[in-house]
């Protein structure tokens, strides 16, 4: 078990844009150096969204003004429709990742389009990006496992989203348990279907700890064969359109798993427990991740 399991990180993006307390870019900025500082080599920094609807993600220009050419480390922007890759473009960041959901329940009340329609934008968004340049694009099918309005999603629904990603030739494809209802056993057979009609392109998980099933699930996709999965420091997160939606698994629980398995990450797991109690004390509570209250073993 000595191989080497790429975390991303996305508690500058998704860990903050639930939150109640807004942090200005400095100390976004600042959250983001502190984790580039933990080991980080691939982080969701920015949102490209009206801040009008979620407020935290404000600045996304501002702060890729900051972060763009970076050595060594990949800037990731969110993009929900064409005018936000226009944005995320501009902004020059190093991938950007398109959010196609698997509901048409979650898709209309989260982006304001149907799953017919986010899959045209995706397929849109990619032939722009064959005629006119722009970075990689990664698509992360979220509400893979269920969603909060229409109930179950099916394999064939995912299956589905993802066969139509590939053929627009995205360079990632990610499946999100958005709201935490996925079990070990349902991950392993999902990703196992969406690894048959893929290929050779890279599949990432994406998992919420809402019902405690988190850690599990990322087990389970590595077992499955996933070499890449998403985490929040300190388990920050949460979705403003998905109602009791909780954090992320974080990234600190994560690496203490894989690594004292005796897999590679890469993060160096002090300055990781350190980084989410300053971004805790940042917000006003305290980190959900249990790390940061147990700290790690050996001492």
């Amino acid at each position: 078990m000595s191989r080497f399991i790429e975390i991303v990180e996305v508690g500058a993006r998704d860990g903050l844009q639930n939150e109640k307390v807004v942090l200005d870019a400095a100390d976004k900025l600042e959250l983001i150096r502190r984790l580039d500082a933990c080991g980080a080599r691939r982080q969701e920094v920015v949102s490209f969204v009206n801040p009008k609807r979620v407020p935290q993600m404000a600045f996304a220009e501002e702060m890729m003004v900051d972060l763009a050419g970076t050595d060594r480390h990949s800037r990731i922007g969110l993009v929900l429709n064409e005018r936000g890759w226009d944005r995320c473009v501009a902004a020059a960041c190093d991938e950007a990742n398109v959010v196609v959901c698997a509901s048409d329940g979650f898709g209309i009340r989260n982006q304001g389009a149907s799953v017919a329609e986010q899959v045209a934008s995706m397929q849109a968004i990619a032939a722009k990006r064959g005629l006119a340049g722009g970075p990689p694009i990664t698509v992360t099918v979220s509400v893979a496992f269920g969603c909060p309005f229409d109930g179950e999603v099916s394999q064939d629904q995912v299956v589905a989203i993802v066969r139509e990603a590939a053929a627009a030739g995205v360079a990632e494809i990610a499946l999100a348990d958005t709201i935490g209802v996925a079990d070990p056993w349902v991950v392993r057979k999902r990703v196992e279907a969406v690894q048959a009609v893929i290929g050779a392109i890279p599949l990432r998980m994406h998992f919420h700890d809402t019902r405690n099933t988190g850690i599990a699930n990322a087990y389970a996709s590595v077992e499955a064969g996933v070499t890449i999965l998403d985490a929040s420091v300190g388990g920050l997160g949460g979705c403003p359109f998905a109602p009791a939606a909780t954090g992320n698994i974080g990234t600190e629980d994560l690496v203490y798993m894989l690594e004292r398995a005796g897999f590679e990450t890469g993060y160096d797991l002090g300055k990781l427990i350190e980084t989410a109690r300053w971004v805790g004390e940042k917000i006003g509570k305290a980190p959900a991740s249990s790390l940061t209250r147990a700290g790690a073993f050996p001492a």
